[in-house]
């Protein structure tokens, strides 16, 4: 398994009417996609972009207005876009001081991504932001020291290579299931890193623990506390 065939990010679209009921929904909706995608650290920026982009529309073209939320990976950037129907009414970053109420919105956008624009269509305008990953490809995965370690032991168990062996004695034991605690701390990690739902992998690797338990008696109790 590589990290470039990890994680599938497929373009999405939502149509919805610009209305400040509707702001919370999609929000909802992104920290949901963003979930699944693994780009958990994303989520509040991206959430802030969704609540300014909208609320741009409804307070430009006013409540009402039809509009589409688009979300895709660009390259290894997420791309946010909102579509409204009207070429004229065009989002501007404005010099703003604390105590402003108009024009902060994208200020805010343009603090937390790494860019952002506004694209005119025949029939509508595209009004983007894009936020850096940190990502090495875009179908990757966010690197973190307990993900990065989980990945290099599914390459050492891929490779077939000989487990260490447990070490003898009390101590040895102690400083083993240590390690077999973090290892497993890592796979976690992991799982989360590529959108995995992790009480489930649970629930079903406890099962299938106590399921070969029968074939392999009482001979498995190194970690046993009697």
């Amino acid at each position: 398994m590589t990290q470039e065939t990890c994680v599938a990010r497929k373009p999405w679209d939502l149509a919805f009417t610009a209305e400040p009921t509707e702001v919370a929904g999609l929000r909802r909706v992104m920290r949901l996609h963003l979930s699944i995608w693994g780009l958990h650290d994303l989520i509040d920026d991206a959430q802030l972009c969704v609540s300014e982009l909208v609320s741009n529309v409804i307070t430009h073209l006013g409540p009402g207005t039809p509009a589409t939320l688009s979300v895709s990976m660009n390259g290894v950037h997420l791309r946010i876009e909102v579509h409204d129907p009207d070429t004229r009414a065009l989002p501007t970053l404005l010099d703003v001081n604390a105590d402003s109420e108009a024009g902060r919105g994208m200020a805010l956008v343009d603090a937390v991504a790494a860019r952002w624009g506004v694209q005119l269509c025949l029939d509508r305008k595209v009004t983007w932001c894009e936020l850096a990953t940190g990502l090495t490809s875009p179908n990757g995965h966010v690197e973190g020291p307990g993900v990065q370690r989980a990945q290099d032991l599914l390459e050492f168990y891929g490779g077939a290579k000989p487990p260490l062996r447990l070490a003898s004695g009390q101590v040895g034991r102690a400083v083993a299931e240590e390690s077999v605690i973090e290892v497993i701390t890592d796979f976690l990690h992991w799982l989360r890193a590529h959108g995995c739902d992790v009480d489930e992998v649970l629930d079903r690797a406890q099962t299938r623990y106590e399921a070969g338990l029968d074939g392999y008696g009482d001979g498995l109790s190194c970690c046993s506390r009697t």
